[in-house]
C-alpha cells in the first residue's frame, strides 16, 4: 500500500505566489500534508514482541509497519537482558513451554554459539544466554529477510488529538516527527503504553488494592523479609537525628495500610554487560557530574557489616548480565514512579538520572578510597565493554522497564491465576506463563528508625506455570475493536510479574499477529475472534499452549 501523495510543486509554487499578493488564504490549504503511510497492520513499539508480530503477519501475507520510538529495535533482549531466565532455577524447568518463532531465536542463539544438538543441550540454562549484539544481529537479520518496513526515533505524539478514531474503531496516529500511521488494525507492542491510552483504552499503572480482587499479594508490603537490608542501615544525614533529613535513594513516605493499591511500580535499572577481559574491558570511568553523597548509604551498609553485590559471568564471552535485585545494588526504588506516564522530557531524566548514578556508583565501588580495599580490588577488575553498545560508552540505551501501563479489560489475570491452590479454567489460551509472580520493591523509606525497602515478591511455594488467556490481550469492545497488545496486558500488578519476560513478551507477539490476521481475514473485531481458528493457527506454528 503506497503512502499519501505529497503536494505537486506547481501547488506550493501558487500557495507562494498567492500568499506574496496578499491574497488571504487560509494557511492550512498552503502547508504540505504530513507524511502518511499505510499499512493493514502497523505495530507501536521496539519491544523483541514488535518483532514476532510482525514476522508473523509478514509469513501470512501482510503489509505490515512498525514504528518505533527508538533507534534500535529488540527492546530489552538487545539491551543486556542475554541471560533468558530459562531453565536457570533449581526447583524448575520452563524451556518446555518455548515453541513457534521464539524457539527459533533461541535455535539461532544456539547456531551461532556454536551448539550443533539443541534439542539435547536444551535442559542446560547456558544454551538460552547470548550476548546482546548476538540478539541485535538475528533480529536485523530477520527484519532484513521479512522485508519488514521500520520507521525508527518515530515517537507517538502525547496527546489525544494525536490518535484518530471513528466509533470504536482507531484510524490512524500521529508521531512527533509529523508522520501519519493509518491501518486497519493495531497493535501496541511498547512496554509504556502510549498508544493504549491516548486511543482511549482504560489502563492503570502501579498497584491494585489487595481487595479489589481478593488478592494477597498485590499492595503496600507491611512485612517485607525478602531482600531486605541484612544490616541496620541508619537513614538519616546525622546519623540518629530526623530532623536533619535523609540520605539519597530514601524517600520520606509513610509506611501506609497494608494491602493498600497505590501507583507506586517496581524499580528500574540497567542490565550492566561488564567484563574482567582486560583486551574487552573498558575501565569505569567517574562521570563529569559525580555526586558523591549519593553512594553514603552504600558506606554504611559496609560499615555495618553488609556485604555488597558484585559481577560474575553470567553470559557467553565473559560478560555479565548484571541485574539488580539485591537488597541495595543500583536498582534504584522509588526514582521511577513518574516514568510511565510522563512525557519524553521526563522519561529521558529518570534514563539519564539512573545512569549516572549507576555509572557514579561502579566507579565509586571500584575507588573510593573509604570503600573497603576487598570490594575496591574486586570491582576495580571490571568495566564496560569494547563491542557492546558502542554507540553509548558501553551503557545499554534503555533502562530495564520492568513496569509500564496494563490495560483494564474485561477479563484480568490475578494472583489467583498464578497459585497452586487455584484451579481456573482458561479456554482461550495463547501460551504459557512460567514464572514465580515477581515484582521488585517498589520504594526504599525509613520503618522503625531504620532504612527500610518495601515491596519485593518472588515465588514462595504456593505458585504454578498458567495459560494466558486471548481475552487479556484486547480492550473492552466499548472502547477500541482493532487494537491489541502483547506487552500491556489486562492483569494486575502481582500478576504482571509472573508474564513479564521477554520470552513471554515474544511469545505473546506472535500470538497477536497470528490473531491480527485472522481478524483482518474473517472482518471481525478483535473480541469477537472465533476461538477456534486462533487456537489452529497457534497449534500450526508450533506454540505451546496446553498444560502437562
Amino acid at each position: 500500500m503506497k503512502a499519501s501523495p505529497i503536494l505537486s510543486s506547481g501547488k506550493k509554487f501558487l500557495c507562494k505566489a498567492l500568499s506574496f499578493l496578499g491574497i488571504g488564504l487560509l494557511l492550512s490549504a498552503c502547508q504540505l500534508p504530513k507524511d502518511t503511510i499505510d499499512a493493514e497492520v502497523c505495530i507501536y513499539g521496539n519491544s523483541s514482541a514488535s518483532l514476532l508480530a510482525a514476522i508473523q503477519l509478514k509469513k501470512s501475507g501482510r503489509e505490515v509497519v512498525i514504528v518505533s520510538p527508538d533507534k534500535y529495535m529488540g527492546g530489552m533482549t538487545i539491551e543486556g537482558l542475554g541471560g533468558s531466565d530459562i531453565n536457570n532455577h533449581a526447583g524448575f524447568k520452563n524451556d518446555h513451554v518455548i515453541g513457534g518463532m521464539t524457539l527459533e531465536f533461541y535455535k539461532e542463539v544456539a547456531r551461532h554459539y556454536g551448539i550443533a544438538n539443541f534439542d539435547s543441550a536444551r535442559t542446560d540454562a547456558k544454551t538460552w544466554r547470548f550476548e546482546p549484539h548476538v540478539a541485535k544481529r538475528i533480529f536485523d537479520q530477520w527484519l532484513e529477510d521479512y522485508d519488514i518496513r521500520v520507521y525508527r526515533e518515530s515517537r507517538l505524539r502525547l496527546a489525544f488529538d494525536a490518535v484518530k478514531k471513528e466509533n470504536q474503531q482507531l484510524r490512524s496516529f500521529e508521531t512527533e516527527n509529523g508522520k501519519i500511521f493509518r491501518a486497519d488494525l493495531f497493535i501496541d507492542a511498547s512496554y509504556e503504553g502510549d498508544l493504549l491510552h491516548y486511543a482511549g483504552v482504560s489502563t492503570i499503572v502501579g498497584r491494585e488494592p489487595n481487595s479489589l480482587y481478593q488478592e494477597t499479594r498485590n499492595g503496600i508490603r507491611h512485612s517485607n523479609t525478602y531482600r531486605n537490608f541484612e544490616v541496620a542501615v541508619d537513614p538519616y544525614v546525622v546519623p540518629g537525628n530526623p530532623e536533619s533529613g535523609l540520605i539519597h535513594t530514601i524517600q520520606d513516605e509513610a509506611l501506609g495500610a497494608a494491602g493498600a493499591g497505590d501507583q507506586r511500580i517496581q524499580a528500574y535499572c540497567f542490565r550492566a554487560c561488564l567484563t574482567k577481559d582486560t583486551a574487552n574491558r573498558v575501565p569505569f570511568i567517574k562521570p563529569e557530574n559525580y555526586k558523591r553523597e549519593w553512594y553514603e548509604i552504600y558506606l554504611r551498609y559496609l560499615d555495618a557489616g553488609g556485604t555488597l553485590y558484585k559481577p560474575s559471568y553470567s553470559i557467553p564471552n565473559n560478560k555479565t548480565d548484571l541485574g539488580a535485585w539485591h537488597d541495595l545494588s543500583h536498582n534504584l526504588y522509588g526514582m521511577n514512579h513518574e516514568y510511565p506516564e510522563g512525557d519524553y522530557q521526563k522519561r529521558q531524566e529518570i534514563y539519564q538520572y539512573h545512569l549516572d548514578f549507576t555509572r557514579g556508583l561502579f566507579w565509586f565501588l571500584a575507588n573510593d578510597p573509604e570503600v573497603p580495599v576487598g570490594v575496591r580490588r574486586e570491582w576495580s577488575q571490571w568495566g564496560t565493554t569494547k563491542d557492546e553498545f558502542t554507540d553509548n560508552e558501553g551503557w545499554p540505551r534503555m533502562l530495564y522497564i520492568r513496569d509500564g501501563r496494563r490495560i483494564q479489560s474485561d477479563y484480568v489475570i490475578t494472583e489467583h491465576h498464578t497459585r497452586k491452590d487455584s484451579s481456573i479454567f482458561i479456554e482461550d489460551p495463547v501460551a504459557i506463563a512460567f514464572w514465580p509472580p515477581d515484582v521488585h520493591h517498589v520504594r526504599r523509606i525509613v520503618k522503625e528508625g531504620l532504612a527500610y525497602n518495601e515491596g519485593f515478591v518472588f515465588g514462595g511455594e504456593n505458585w504454578k506455570p498458567f495459560q494466558i488467556p486471548y481475552r487479556s490481550l484486547v480492550p473492552r469492545k466499548s472502547e477500541t475493536t482493532n487494537l491489541l497488545t502483547p506487552t500491556c496486558l489486562s492483569s494486575s500488578h502481582i500478576a504482571y510479574g509472573a508474564i513479564r519476560l521477554e520470552w513471554t513478551f515474544m511469545l505473546l507477539g506472535e500470538a497477536v499477529g497470528i490473531a491480527a490476521d485472522l481478524c483482518l481475514e474473517n472482518k471481525v473485531a478483535v473480541q469477537d475472534l472465533p476461538y477456534a481458528a486462533l487456537k489452529a493457527g497457534l497449534e500450526e506454528n508450533g506454540q505451546i499452549i496446553g498444560m502437562r
